[in-house]
């Protein structure tokens, strides 16, 4: 993991914390939602379907801090819609930093060159940088040609300023092993800190549906690319075992409060990725009145074929305080790239496929 050495205790301390208390439910990773606002129209994107009236909601600078107060996690991711367009998100960076919480605040760089200067260099505050690809693959992602020449140019001006940068990227159909190592050998010669990378999540308000990639397909992908990477030198910020999940080594349920999120509409039942599940107005109402054991691949056809870090990397994390050796082990020789995968999980539902536009056929799921 490409995290700085003081990122790393400071984590730890809050997780070893919990486990003293016997937390049992804890969040990681606060996902702040400012606006759902964005410049961009990307393919895969399940926030921004919303009629005008939403897009034009924005949480305040203090319902940002409340909610960062509030929920206590060590680190705070800011997605989007797209942040830089929020007008106070200086003053609530500021203010999160202040706190000496670790905030990623993710954007697509299109406004970074021209907002940069609003923001100062701290050791807290990183760049996360979305791109999906070389120069074709994340222009068609984003569905704009030009994107990613930005994006580049605002991550090298970014880095020459001091700012942390780092690279968020998602896969989906049509990727090749060989590009994906390409993509990363690059984002290694940018000099970026480290680079996130998943599957994208089929979101139900997705433009569209067919370019994301499932199951086996997911695994034996990741597979693939980190037998590539067996020579090369990625710094990659997942934990271990999380990487050896992607690889289908691991075969584990998500933890969906280890990253809640806080948006226009309140805290967001169960997930960041679900977002017509109901809303609670406080993060300990979240935590009392979801009904968790409604959600997780084998529990939820909308979670049918989560891969994604912010459900996954918790409970990597969790079992990484379980079983320390395992996890040194698996740091250590990289994901499992041969042999066989753990058995999936049989799911407990039956999912609807559309037949057609006039029928609808009942398929049990088997795998």
């Amino acid at each position: 993991m490409s995290v700085p050495l003081r990122q790393q205790l400071a984590v730890g301390s809050y997780l070893i914390k919990q486990k003293i208390k016997g937390v049992k439910k804890y969040p990681l990773v606060l996902m702040l939602e400012p606006l759902f606002r964005c410049n961009l129209a990307c393919a895969g994107c399940g926030k921004i379907d919303y009629p005008d009236d939403i897009l034009d909601k924005r949480l305040s600078v203090q319902e940002c801090l409340d909610a960062v107060d509030e929920c206590g996690a060590p680190m705070v991711s800011i997605p989007g819609g797209e942040p830089l367009i929020h007008k106070e998100m200086p003053q609530i960076v500021e203010g999160i930093v202040a706190r000496k919480k670790f905030v990623y605040l993710c954007t697509n760089a299109l406004l970074l060159r021209k907002r940069i200067n609003d923001y100062k260099p701290s050791p807290y505050l990183t760049f996360s940088v979305h791109l999906d690809g070389l120069k074709n693959r994340h222009d068609a992602s984003v569905c704009q040609d030009g994107v990613f020449d930005i994006a580049v140019e605002a991550i090298k001006l970014a880095l020459s300023k001091g700012f942390r940068v780092t690279i968020n990227c998602t896969l989906f159909q049509g990727e090749t092993p060989e590009e994906v190592a390409e993509f990363l050998d690059y984002a290694m010669e940018l000099g970026v800190e480290g680079v996130t990378i998943a599957p994208g999540f089929s979101y139900e308000r997705a433009p569209r549906q067919d370019v994301f990639i499932k199951g086996l397909e997911v695994k034996n992908l990741f597979r693939d690319i980190f037998k590539i990477g067996k020579t090369r030198k990625w710094k990659l910020n997942h934990s271990s075992l999380y990487l050896d999940f992607l690889a289908g080594n691991q075969n584990y349920d998500c933890t969906p409060w280890g990253n809640p999120t806080r948006n226009v509409f309140g805290w967001q039942k169960p997930c960041y990725l679900l977002a017509d599940e109901g809303n609670a107005s406080s993060f300990q109402e979240l935590l009392d009145s979801t009904p968790w054991d409604k959600y997780g691949t084998v529990k939820n056809p909308k979670c049918a074929n989560c891969m994604a870090h912010c459900g996954y990397e918790a409970t990597a994390v969790e079992d990484t305080l379980a079983n320390p050796l395992k996890a040194l082990l698996a740091k250590i020789r990289g994901p499992k790239t041969s042999g066989d995968m753990l058995p999936e999980k049989q799911p407990e539902f039956v999912m609807t496929y559309k037949k057609s536009s006039i029928s609808e056929i009942p398929v049990k799921v088997e795998s």
